[in-house]
Parts: structure tokens; sequence; C-alpha cells
């Protein structure tokens, strides 16, 4: 029988998520068989597995952290919003369709919950600790009778939950006693334990607080975790860019501008971007002078067509066009790849009500979408991409692909410098990107390309001989600074954590 726990939270953004890494970590050291878990996932920031089927990132990162390859039992419910109150709905890895929120949450999320238990089921035969995430808050009283993520799960499983909020936006004390007050009796008994967390300053000068909430609640507080820096682990929510902003003002050499796009997805592809030291990534949403910038991304979008009708209308593409006027250099990744080109086309409105789009023109390529969707993981090769007057090459890439849009060429005179060489391991031989012939444009479908070190460091020190600064040798291993990053967390995390209180509620769910 496998151990239980299970993080919710006061509200979204708590840090459930980094918690629940931290303690995959932390039972991965401790030599547990240990598996993280979410029922359900609202997420544009997705990964494919080596199945193919597609899954939420955060529980990516907490199955990095437990040592494991990512699957979709760890999260078996993926909504990926698409606008006008409307997600498509993936199922154990595959999409089934668009729903409006009104139809999931009335009639659907009931019956996808079965796919929930029956991937309780593998996970509970195959370890022996299972980390549970829930999502948002147990107490959001409108969602309740169709919750399947939060106290249905705890319920279902008998897991013991802990309760976290955030003291750095305020309000914590309220928010902890609130949401218990909202709780039924059997919804408040299941919660063992509190966390505070992101806590800045004296801790000491905290524990009044403490002792009052033990003592108003009758629950321990297991933790006052401190906020903490740099953390360098994947975000789950684009609510986070404007931290990544924030963080990225550092002084550098290069200044990358993302444009902030608003159905934009996958924007973990550019955080070893910003890990670099030489370089700042700034998300950029409204109309900017983009020539203060060495280099702009268009990054992927769930929904390419509205997504380039915001280019227009306020005002982006325009100065994306004055900044290639100027020589700054544009690259695009997935849907931003695909707006670069003439035409978008979903005749079957698989993304958008409109059935076209002019793109930006930029390319000779159009692209059209269909009702099957490209979910691998790849390995590809770049060679001869001209790239800010410098040749790129690289033998190795590896990266995943998630998209409904097939993109051909209307000219012969296109350059095609990224090939795909596998699919989920099977040898192919296909095009992957395309470049323009001066060197300022370039675009791929290949999620996760700047995440191999070789092909970074190539990208960036192309723009530092631009701007007559040397180039620098590959200096980071990314995925291998990844590792390092949820040591980091674990030990900070278990010093403010009572292990032994957490170790003894999640053994009491195991007494006959």
């Amino acid at each position: 029988m496998a151990e239980y726990i299970m993080l919710q939270g006061t509200s979204s953004h708590v840090g459930k998520s980094i918690l629940a890494t931290a303690l995959c970590r932390i039972f991965l050291q401790e030599g547990k068989h240990v598996v993280p878990f979410k029922a359900q996932n609202m997420a544009l920031n997705s990964y494919v597995t080596q199945e193919g089927r597609e899954m939420g990132r955060a529980q990516v990162a907490q199955a990095e952290a437990a040592g494991l390859a990512p699957q979709v039992d760890m999260n078996p419910v993926l909504l990926k919003p698409t606008g006008n109150c409307c997600s498509q709905v993936i199922i154990n890895g595959y999409a089934v369709g668009n729903m409006s929120a009104k139809a999931y949450h009335t009639g659907y999320s009931l019956k996808a919950f079965s796919a929930v238990k029956e991937a309780l089921h593998r996970l509970e035969d195959s370890y022996d600790t299972i980390v549970i995430e829930g999502a948002g808050s147990p107490a959001e009283i409108n969602l309740k009778d169709h919750d399947i993520v939060n106290m249905r799960v705890a319920k279902y499983a008998q897991a013991p939950v802990l309760l976290i909020a955030d003291i750095d936006r305020g309000g914590s004390l309220a928010a902890l006693v609130g949401t218990l007050e909202l709780l039924d009796a059997e919804e408040r008994d299941l919660v063992k334990g509190l966390i505070i967390n992101k806590f800045r300053g004296d801790v000491s000068l905290f524990m009044p607080a403490v002792k009052f909430l033990e003592e108003k609640t009758g629950k321990p507080v297991l933790g006052v975790i401190p906020y903490i820096e740099q953390l360098g682990i994947d975000d789950e929510d684009s609510v986070s860019l404007d931290d990544k902003t924030e963080r990225s003002s550092k002084k550098a050499a290069i200044h990358i501008a993302v444009i902030q796009l608003p159905k934009i997805s996958n924007f973990t592809d550019f955080d070893s971007l910003a890990a670099e030291d030489d370089v700042s990534v700034t998300y950029v949403q409204e109309t900017d002078d983009l020539t203060r910038y060495d280099a702009l991304i268009l990054p992927g979008s769930k929904n390419t067509i509205e997504d380039m009708q915001w280019l227009r209308h306020c005002g982006m593409a325009q100065q994306i066009h004055q900044a290639l006027q100027q020589g700054i250099p544009l690259i695009g990744i997935c849907g931003g790849y695909q707006m670069l080109g003439q035409w978008i086309h979903d005749p079957s409105h698989t993304e958008s009500a409109q059935a076209d789009i002019q793109g930006l023109g930029l390319f000779p390529i159009e692209t059209v979408f269909s009702g099957q969707k490209m979910t691998y993981q790849v390995e590809g090769s770049c060679h001869d991409l001209w790239f800010m007057n410098q040749q790129i090459s690289c033998p190795t890439l590896e990266g995943y692909e998630i998209h409904m849009g097939r993109t051909t060429d209307t000219e012969s005179t296109i350059s095609h410098p990224i090939q795909v060489t596998a699919r989920a391991g099977n040898p192919c031989q296909d095009i992957h990107g395309s470049a323009r012939a001066d060197g300022l444009v370039w675009g791929t479908y290949m999620h996760g390309i700047f995440d191999n070190d070789d092909f970074r460091r190539a990208i960036i020190n192309a723009l530092r001989i631009q701007k007559g600064l040397p180039p620098l040798p590959v200096s980071r291993n990314y995925r291998a600074e990844k590792q390092k990053n949820y040591d980091r967390l674990a030990h900070i995390v278990r010093q403010h954590i009572r292990m032994d209180v957490l170790e003894k509620i999640m053994k009491e769910r195991m007494k006959p």
C-alpha cells in the first residue's frame, strides 16, 4: 500500500507545484520510489512524453525531481484554454475535443474522473509514495460539485492534505482559516497540517502567528518556507512571466524580447536562454521599441490565428517589421514559426472560428490546420543555418513537437537547415524549420531547441559577434543544472519543514 501526501492551496500560485517538486526530491533522496500526481491541469505549458502523449509541465518537473521519465498517469486530465471560455480537453495524453467551460464542468468532468481513478490505481501498483498536487483552492464553492482535482481526489484516496498559503501576497492567516471554515467536516479532517510559503524576513517574529494558527485551527504548522530566489525550475502558468521578466532585468550583453502573445504556450522554451549569464529575456506585451533588443522571438501559441490578429491589432506586427528593417533578427517557434509565413488556414475551425488569416509574410510558406495533433519527442540536426552573418551547424538536437498545423513551401528557394531525423525513436527525414537567406529570420516546430547547449551558445555567440563582442565557450549544461536546482530546492525545504511530523502524517493513513 502506497503512502500519500496531498498539497492543496488557499489559491492559485501559492507554491503547490514547487513544494510538490521539493517533496518528490526529498523522498527520492530518502530512497523511496516516489511519483507525482495531479488529476487535472489547466495550462498552456505542456510537454510530450516518450510515448507521444501530452501532459502538464509541472508534473514533468516533479517527475525529473523524482528521478523518473514523465508519463501521462502523473497528469491524466489536461485542459488547454483556447479562448472564449473554451478549452481543448486532453485525456490520458490524447485530445478528445474542445469544450466550453460550462459543458465541461456540468457534464464531462465527472466522466473524466474515471481516468483519474484508473491512473491513480496504476501508480499505486508501481510506487510506494505518491505526492499529489491540487489546483486553485478546495474552497471554491461554485466548483466543488464538479471538482476532480482537490477534495474529491483526497476523499477517494483518503490522502492526508497539507494546506498551503502564500504569505508574500498577504492575508495568509485569513486565507488558511477561511479556507478551512468553508470545507465540510470530512474535508477539514483530511487536512492534517498547514504550511506558510514564500516568507521573507526574520521567522522568529512570525512565531506568535504560528501559535495562533495552531490554536485557532487545531492543525499543526509543518513549516514556514522562505522565499526562494532564482529557482531555475519550470513554471506551469503564464502568470509567472512577469516574475521571469523582473528576474531577467540583469545587466547583460545580449537582450532578447519574447513577444507575450495572449495565448502563449510552452514559454519554458526560453528558460535556458535566460539562465545564461550574458543574456536577459524580456516578455513584451505592449507595443514597444523593439529595436532596443538584440533579437526577437515569436513563441508558441494555442490559438495561432487569434494571436496573429492580436499582433496586427495592437501594432506589434508593424513594430516587428520595423525592427527587421533595422537588422534586428526574428525567431519563430511552433505557432510563432507559422506566423512568419504568408497564410494560415483553419478550414475545419480546429483552433479558431476564423478560417484564414495572412501571416507576417516573411517566409514563402503556408500552414493548414487539421484535426490530428502531432505530439512526438524528436531528434534532429541543424546544418548551415545562416544567422546574423554566422553559419551555425549542430549535428544533434533533442526536443519535442506539439502542433496541429502542417506547413509547406510556396516557393522552392527557401532554406531548411533544421531537420528531424527521428520521431519517438523511429528514423525519418523531415523538414522542421526554415530560414531566410539574409540571416535575419528563422523558425522551427521544435520545442526545447534552446535546451541544447551547443546550439543555444551558437545562437547567442552570433548575436555577440554582431555587437562586436567575442564569442564565449559553452559553459552550462542546462539539463544537469536543473538537477542541481532540484537538490537545492529540496535542501531548503527540508531545513524549514518538520519532516518527522510529515512522515507521521503519511504513515497514519496506512494504519488499518
